[in-house]
């Protein structure tokens, strides 16, 4: 099999073969097929599209093109989630604990962040002593222990999509459905599981703009899911404003405790309740409860102390700091640096989530380059959201830093001016958009 057939058979529209796939996912594996040529057939893909049987080989092959983890210790169905990424996203740290009190164990494989997608890594990684490294051969005992981890992906996942992902962050060839698909869900069945909720984010601070991009997504996933044998859910969710009071790694893990002792931003308690819903109703651990009933019964037990106390064997069995009177012990406590107020009387329209994304990103909160070093301090505090009246000179939201931040002072003023851009008011009352947009089975 020549590879040039293969991107001349897309570039003109064709059908790849399954053999055709599995041969270039094997040469991107292998590193037989050199850039130029994966290169050339993304963009065929791109320009062209694949078939629901062509997307699936795909993440199959993608799956099986390393590692693969073996969840049978897990007392039921290995569910899994997964989000499209967005701004102030702190749905993982609720999620594990609220579907743990329902007897669902969890293995969570997560990232890094990069650019204003926060990673839930770097998010656990802000708590002292929490090791976020965790062998493969250990999950068992932190399963039976806690029935939840959390670790960082393993180079061994997937290899092939990593290749891939690398090459279409350079080559123009980031905004295709099928590679997307391919990619998120070749990493969720390689982790092992049987059945996966999606969240997918839409709106400024997502990558699917539109609920309508949004659910395309979504059903090529799922369809993808189902051809491969996994039973697979959709959740859409609001990604117009950022989610929840906070975004930044030490600052969204504080919102989390803050939720789960019963304070919680009502956005953040809807997403994180209907999303454990699914997960544990494909579980098949959610006893007499569906729909509703069930997502109500999840919110409250995610504020009744419930989650709270799973939440705390999650931070103890992986080495992470309880505080005597129950609090979490952070690397660095946020200090707040500035605070800044509204420019004119009215009710806020938009808070346009990917412009606060980027400031974060400014502050030191996350990272341009994998190789950057972030301040676990660093983010934007929000105290008035969509729909909120405020009057002139109202505080909008604050920065903060790290205490131990050395930077330039003046990045400060350059991030406010910018945040400002974000903020849109109308002198007529606006409703905000629900929190969860859709649900797609």
């Amino acid at each position: 099999m020549n590879i040039i057939d293969v991107i001349l058979d897309k570039r003109y529209g064709k059908e790849l073969s399954d053999e055709q796939i599995q041969f270039f996912v094997d040469g991107v594996t292998d590193k037989s097929i050199p850039d130029y040529q994966i290169s050339a057939l993304l963009m065929a893909i791109v320009l062209n599209g694949m078939t629901e049987r062509e997307m699936t080989t795909l993440t199959l092959a993608m799956a099986n093109s390393g590692q693969q983890n073996d969840l049978s210790y897990i007392d039921g169905i290995p569910v899994d989630k997964h989000s499209t990424g967005g701004v102030g996203d702190k749905i993982t740290p609720l999620v594990m604990p609220l579907c743990a009190t329902f007897g669902v164990q969890s293995v969570k494989l997560s990232g890094r962040g990069l650019g204003f997608t926060g990673g839930t890594v770097d998010k656990f990684e802000s708590i002292e002593g929490f090791q976020i490294e965790v062998p493969s051969e250990k999950f068992p005992e932190l399963i039976d222990a806690t029935g939840m981890v959390i670790s960082g992906q393993t180079p061994d996942l997937a290899p092939a999509d990593k290749v891939l992902y690398a090459l279409r962050d350079v080559t123009g060839t980031v905004d295709s459905i099928p590679l997307i698909a391919s990619s998120i869900m070749s990493k969720k069945i390689a982790g092992g599981a049987k059945a996966i909720v999606l969240d997918v984010t839409c709106g400024s601070g997502a990558f699917m703009k539109t609920p309508e991009k949004a659910r395309d997504l979504a059903e090529a996933m799922i369809k993808i899911g189902n051809l491969a044998g996994r039973k697979t859910i959709a959740v859409i969710t609001d990604m117009d404003q950022p989610l929840g009071r906070n975004c930044g790694n030490t600052l969204e893990m504080m919102e989390v405790f803050e939720t789960l002792i019963g304070k919680g931003a009502p956005d953040v308690i809807e997403v994180a309740s209907v999303i454990a819903a699914n997960m544990i109703e494909l579980s098949g651990k959610n006893g007499d409860l569906s729909g509703e009933a069930l997502v109500e019964e999840c919110k409250n037990r995610l504020t009744n102390g419930m989650a709270l106390e799973k939440y705390y064997e999650l931070i103890l069995s992986q080495g992470g700091v309880v505080k005597e009177n129950g609090g979490i012990s952070y690397k660095t406590l946020p200090f707040e640096e500035i605070r800044i107020t509204s420019p004119e009387s009215g009710y806020i329209t938009r808070i346009q989530a990917d412009i606060i994304g980027n400031a974060s990103v400014m502050l030191g909160a996350g990272r341009k380059k994998k190789e950057d070093s972030i301040d676990y301090g660093a983010g934007i505090s929000f105290y008035r959201k969509v729909g909120d009246k405020v009057r002139r000179g109202d505080v909008l939201c604050s920065l903060s830093r790290g205490p131990e931040y050395m930077g330039d002072d003046a990045i400060l003023y350059d991030v406010m001016e910018y945040i400002l851009d974000a903020y849109s008011f109308s002198s007529e009352p606006i409703e905000a958009k629900p929190a969860v947009i859709d649900i797609i089975k």
